[in-house]
């Protein structure tokens, strides 16, 4: 299958603007929520919680019906009907006179959120298994690109009035949804799509469809320990950098603006020629390599040069990301691809409810020992990828042919 790479820039462009969409709303989210709780921090730390377990209950849930609906219906319609759900979804949030209105809207925005799972479909369908890698790793570049850029412009506009940056998110939700109605090609053909069931379209249906595919199995198991390993950066930075350095919030919002511009042009152009040197699976132990040492790092930081020194190489450690989902995608049929995507979304958002107890309680135990173990949670996600390189060797193992053509 020839590679579409006009096809492959529409949904970059859909992604990114998605992503900027999101980004946009996080930094001033929270002050929204501080305000309709009436100022006590306790009380919007509860809700904030309320919002982030909703949120990923929701996508667990959920996330296999989008990618088994995608198998039916194509990937354009359900791409495109996310972007439009997104959109007005911003627009209630922005209207919004209470705590239960944004609580209504995070809901909603779990139930419209394609902009991971369909997506990655969608790559599967338009590129050749040997150029997947690069192209999931473009995907990433579009993922980071809205995290640099969204933060900066939401907290400008924030300044002027904080429900602004939810008008600007659904703005630019409409535009993608605007812009894929016209230009967005469907990936699917119809003779290779699957019959929509209920049965499949659930985490459990998705568990049994990767139970039939062996080969995946260990791809799965990279998936779940990559997902836990990378949460404890978004869960416990802040803390550690303040409790370690005494990092203020400019500082950190500074460290996170260089993750953000590492990891895009890794993804956008790095990937592509080191996967190409390396070959796939020599690709995914670099990335591998690249990812332990920027935890351990972290977690032995003696300097703050240090800790700049672990986002340079944990920018590569995106290289793992794109290579062992091109493997996985070469172990379902075309005609399971979303369902596939879904299965690792519902994953994704399974880990995410797990997450802040388990990185923020490693925290906790940290510095309550000393301020110097403050980066403990980097140090359990350097173990969570160690315990991943059995995984890894079993699941590339013959390069994991496909299930059918």
């Amino acid at each position: 299958m020839p590679t579409r790479p006009a096809a492959l820039a529409f949904v970059f462009v859909v992604v990114a603007l998605d992503m900027l969409a999101f980004g946009v709303v996080i930094p001033v989210l929270p002050l929204l929520v501080l305000d309709f709780s009436g100022g006590d921090p306790q009380n919007a730390a509860w809700w904030q919680g309320v919002f982030g377990t909703s949120f990923a209950v929701i996508q667990f849930f959920f996330a296999p019906v989008l990618g088994a609906l995608s198998d039916r219906f194509g990937r354009r319609p359900v791409i495109l009907l996310s972007a439009l759900g997104l959109s007005l979804d911003y627009a209630l949030i922005a209207l919004a006179p209470n705590l239960w209105w944004l609580l209504a809207g995070r809901v909603i925005a779990g139930f419209c959120s394609a902009s991971i799972s369909v997506p990655s479909a969608y790559i599967a369908d338009v590129t050749a298994p040997e150029q997947r890698a690069q192209a999931f790793g473009m995907l990433g570049a579009a993922f980071g690109f809205g995290f640099v850029a969204g933060p900066f412009i939401g907290g400008q506009a924030g300044a002027i009035d904080p429900r602004l940056p939810f008008w600007i998110a659904g703005a630019l939700t409409l535009a993608a949804f605007v812009w894929g109605l016209f230009v967005l090609p469907e990936s699917l053909a119809p003779d290779k799509r699957a019959a929509f069931s209920w049965r499949k379209a659930n985490p459990v249906g998705s568990a049994l469809m990767i139970r039939r595919y062996p080969a995946a199995w260990p791809l799965i198991g990279i998936a779940v320990l990559s997902y836990l390993a990378h949460d404890s950066l978004p869960h416990t930075f802040f803390l550690y950098a303040n409790a370690r350095f005494g990092w203020d919030q400019e500082m950190v919002s500074w460290a996170l603006v260089a993750v953000g511009v590492v990891s895009v042009v890794v993804q956008a152009g790095a990937i592509g020629w080191l996967v190409r040197k390396l070959g796939e699976r020599r690709a995914l132990y670099f990335g591998g390599g690249a990812g332990l040492t920027a935890f351990t790092l972290y977690a032995t930081a003696w300097a703050e040069w240090v800790v700049f020194v672990a986002i340079l190489c944990g920018g590569f450690w995106s290289l793992w990301s794109a290579a062992f989902q091109s493997f996985l995608s070469r172990t379902v049929s075309a005609s399971e691809q979303g369902q596939l995507q879904g299965a690792l979304a519902s994953v994704r958002a399974a880990c995410q409810v797990l997450t802040p107890a388990l990185f923020n309680g490693a925290f906790a135990l940290g510095v309550s020992i000393d301020t110097r173990y403050a980066g403990a949670p980097m140090l359990v996600s350097a173990l969570l990828l160690i315990a991943a390189i059995p995984f890894a060797l079993r699941g590339t193992r013959g390069g994991a042919q496909p299930a059918s053509a």
